[in-house]
């Protein structure tokens, strides 16, 4: 292995990073780093996070700007605020023996004025999110022309959130003779367009498998009812008493209903999400650094570039629709060499992704029993006791107290003591599982045999069978009208009033499956069936079957399935349409007047 002298590092820098406690190149770095300190070097680096990217690409860099020469000279981009800012604190970490360097980072939620001040005074270093670097370009405030380095970070969560056409506008004002490197967890498709368009015979660096998850993060998933879902995320939270982790749900309503639950069970945790201000965010995410927030709740968005290395668990309230994006949530554990675990808790229709999600990362998930109240209590109970052992104590400070408190407990002996120091800590937790039901086991054998398997959900023979306490519907939409589960959520929350609770979706080529509560079922059959998209009309019927009728759907979907695309409406990417609000139909507008908008 070489040093990071040996890579060419220099003086001033490995000084900084010295002092870090940088001992040794990570396989990245030792990859990276001879080509962009090189020129005309393009690189496609797929490696996972918490792998020593950002200095991989930051040494290199630092090292090869002009610091008398005050114009941007490397561009760093990055999909989120949150990564943004950690890209820019790292930076200046590593040239601060680098008299007069200076780094900016450019995001939305801040003060564009005070960025453009900070552009006038001179930068060399611009590490940004897209949409706020296209928006000063188009101001004119700054200059791309002499950038000779450009690194495009998480590159397949950029396109994820839609910005191909920011990173595209912003990649046309930079020269061509500049070294690029994309880093990017996945390799997807759009990346392909990017480097064909962008790059000149890039050498693509792999740190393990394409796609492939971080070796050292351990994957259990555990199969449970759907009702019993938030009573195997207190077991599992209760299991592991150093808990520090992400919780991640599909919707933002389930993410601040999660933690609201947590909260009032005293969890010590806190949500994450859209709907929360810039400020709201910043202060959850100090708290959740410094570790006074445990458990973190969050929506998939809202956690991209979340960068804490110390993180010992993430948890999945149910599978992610897209495959890639569980790499990129377990990747958030297992960071800097440390080891984590991704566990996700799973209804048996989700099975089948299990298997997709293997196959992909090329890891075997563990089956996990969810821990019994006895397993529980002892594991808190010994927890309790290795705090007690490590505690450090201040002779001083508490040596002028002792004697009172020896008189005070000089009745109690040994074991009283203890059973009492127990019973003060765990009461609670030990009163609550000595009555607790033990959850049930999802016995997935017999859930294949009574028509669940795989195929049977693929060629939609089961779509009679939803969750239990929700009605399942069919729509007339599905993935080659560009719907994606949010936005069929969007839609749902648009056409129907009030707050509609969400199950299972299930997207196909020409329609799709959503699953609703059933006391809010024939308000969505009846608000949805009025609107329309592009003179396409929306329809929307029971999967199910009701009251004896075996017929389920009676085929509806099929007929859609093998009709033609000409009468499709769009669900075309944000990037590519303007925002077109759902409207209902003339004959339905004049009898529903009085509707929320």
């Amino acid at each position: 292995m070489k040093t990071f002298e040996e890579l060419g590092v220099a003086a001033p820098i490995l000084k900084a990073i010295q002092e870090m406690g940088y001992e040794s190149p990570m396989p990245v770095q030792e990859e990276v780093i001879p080509f962009l300190l090189g020129e005309d070097n393009d690189v496609i680096a797929l490696a996972q996070t918490g792998t020593g990217k950002t200095a991989a690409f930051g040494l290199p860099i630092l090292q090869k700007i002009d610091v008398n020469l005050c114009q941007p000279q490397a561009l760093v981009l990055c999909p989120t605020r949150e990564l943004c800012l950690q890209i820019t604190d790292d930076l200046n970490e590593y040239s601060k023996y680098i008299d007069g360097l200076k780094v900016l980072p450019v995001y939305g939620g801040s003060s564009i004025e005070s960025q453009i001040k900070t552009l006038k005074r001179g930068v060399h270093v611009v590490v940004a999110t897209p949409g706020r670097l296209l928006d000063l370009m188009n101001r004119k405030t700054v200059n791309l022309g002499l950038v000779k380095n450009v690194i495009l970070d998480e590159a397949d969560e950029m396109l994820n959130m839609g910005f191909t056409e920011s990173i595209n506008s912003i990649l046309a004002e930079v020269p061509s003779s500049r070294n690029m490197l994309l880093f990017s967890a996945t390799m997807p498709q759009g990346i392909a367009g990017i480097t064909r368009k962008y790059m000149k015979n890039p050498k693509e660096i792999v740190i393990g498998k394409k796609n492939e998850g971080n070796k050292n993060i351990k994957h259990v998933y555990y199969m449970v009812q759907a009702r019993d879902k938030y009573l195997a995320l207190k077991r599992i939270a209760d299991y592991y008493p150093n808990i520090y982790g992400i919780v991640f749900c599909r919707t933002r309503k389930e993410t601040q209903e999660i933690a609201d639950k947590l909260i009032q069970d005293g969890y010590n945790a806190d949500s994450l999400h859209g709907e929360l201000s810039q400020a709201q965010r910043d202060y959850v995410m100090q708290k959740f650094r410094v570790k006074n927030v445990q458990l973190l709740v969050a929506t998939d968005v809202a956690a991209r570039g979340l960068d804490v290395d110390e993180l010992t668990h993430v948890i999945n309230y149910g599978l992610p629709d897209e495959i890639e994006s569980y790499t990129h949530r377990s990747g958030r554990t297992g960071r800097a060499g440390r080891t984590g675990i991704s566990i996700s808790i799973c209804h048996v229709k989700e099975k089948g992704k299990i298997r997709q999600i293997e196959r992909i990362i090329n890891k075997e998930f563990e089956k996990g029993e969810i821990p019994s109240g006895k397993a529980i209590c002892e594991k808190q109970i010994f927890n309790l006791i290795d705090q007690v052992e490590k505690v450090k104590v201040d002779e001083e400070e508490i040596s002028a107290l002792l004697p009172s408190i020896f008189r005070k407990l000089e009745w109690l002996d040994k074991e009283d003591i203890i059973k009492r120091m127990v019973s003060l800590e765990l009461n609670r937790m030990i009163d609550y599982y000595k009555d607790a039901d033990e959850i049930q086991v999802v016995d997935e054998r017999s859930e294949r045999r009574s028509g669940s398997g795989e195929r049977e959900r693929r060629n939609g023979r089961n779509s009679a069978n939803s969750e239990e306490g929700f009605s399942r519907f069919f729509l007339n939409f599905g993935k080659s009208d560009g719907l994606f589960p949010n936005q069929l959520i969007e839609l749902v929350n648009k056409c129907v009033p009030g707050k509609i609770r969400i199950g299972k979706i299930d997207l196909r080529d020409n329609f799709s499956f959503f699953e609703v509560e059933e006391g809010e079922a024939n308000r969505v059959l009846k608000e949805m069936n009025g609107y329309e998209l592009e003179g396409r009309r929306v329809s929307v019927e029971y999967a199910q079957s009701k009251k004896g009728d075996s017929s389920g759907s009676r085929g509806g979907y099929r007929e859609r399935k093998s009709g033609s695309n000409r009468d499709r409406g769009s669900f075309s990417p944000r990037s590519e349409r303007k925002e077109k609000p759902w409207r209902r139909t003339s004959s339905d507008r004049s009898s529903r007047k009085k509707s929320r908008y």
